[in-house]
């Protein structure tokens, strides 16, 4: 797969409905489209390795039970505690190599595997640490992916809450903690974070790549183009970030204003 078929999957992705978005085929996509050396078997096979073991495994135990013996037993997934920051680990084909990565990186394993077996999970966009939400006979239950897909118990979901700066009357709502996420939000969050770390580094390169990304996997959105031009002007591309904005001013109205202005503050320094 070239970086050119990596965006002509994730264009594609972007134009389709959240209930059959590619969420695994995107992620490696994505993965691909960051470096096309990239070989995408490895993600490809540990999924399909997870959908064997997690089908053998359901029949004697709670799907809960299964799926955090699938992934984090069988395959060894678990978080990467001391190179947190590494960008392998928001990579789901170097996941799939180096069996640890982030938490929503590990998830996008989660859920292609439980979904494939016919189980109810879906992402949890919770604040500062992306968890996964999977329905059981009792109701529904919080799994953590960095942490081996342990249960989190509501008390400790209220506590994370708010140590992340939610106030109590928020905290305090399960039913809020635990909204699900759609797989195109989940992708995307992973994106940002990529983005986010990048332009920490200085690498506005890579920024400008997850930016793209973004904008690909939700084309409606103004904001990512908005990404893309603050990445392309912190590598001294001006016209290429003039392009952006113009882009992100044609989206959305209500992002005209903003655009206008940063456009205009980018123009001026082509003089």
């Amino acid at each position: 797969m070239t970086q050119e078929d990596a965006e002509n999957v994730l264009r594609e992705a972007g134009q389709a409905p959240d209930e059959s978005f590619p969420l695994l085929d995107a992620a490696v996509a994505c993965a691909v489209h960051e470096d096309p050396a990239r070989d995408p078997r490895p993600a490809l096979d540990l999924a399909k390795l997870g959908v064997e073991r997690l089908s053998a495994r359901l029949g004697s135990e709670s799907p809960e039970e299964a799926l955090a013996e699938t992934l984090a037993g069988d395959l060894g997934m678990t978080g990467d505690l001391l190179t947190y920051d590494h960008p392998d680990n928001a990579c789901v084909v170097a996941v799939a190599e180096r069996r640890r990565g982030l938490p929503v990186a590990l998830g996008v394993f989660y859920l292609h595997v439980a979904r494939k077996c016919g189980l109810a999970v879906q992402g949890v966009d919770f604040p500062g640490h992306f968890l996964l939400r999977i329905e059981t006979v009792e109701g529904p239950l919080a799994l953590d992916p960095f942490s081996e897909g342990r249960v989190v118990l509501p008390s400790e979901l209220t506590r994370r809450a708010l140590h992340a700066g939610l106030t109590p009357n928020v905290a305090d709502r399960l039913d809020r903690l635990m909204a699900p996420a759609s797989d195109r939000a989940v992708l995307i969050r992973l994106q940002n974070n990529v983005f986010a770390r990048a332009t920490a580094a200085g690498d506005f390169g890579r920024a400008e790549r997850a930016a793209l990304r973004r904008a690909l996997l939700d084309p409606l959105d103004h904001r990512p183009w908005l990404d893309v031009a603050a990445a392309r002007e912190g590598q001294g591309a001006l016209a290429g970030a003039l392009q952006a904005l113009a882009h992100a001013s044609t989206l959305d109205g209500g992002a005209a204003l903003a655009a206008r202005a940063q456009r205009e503050r980018v123009r001026l320094r082509l003089n």
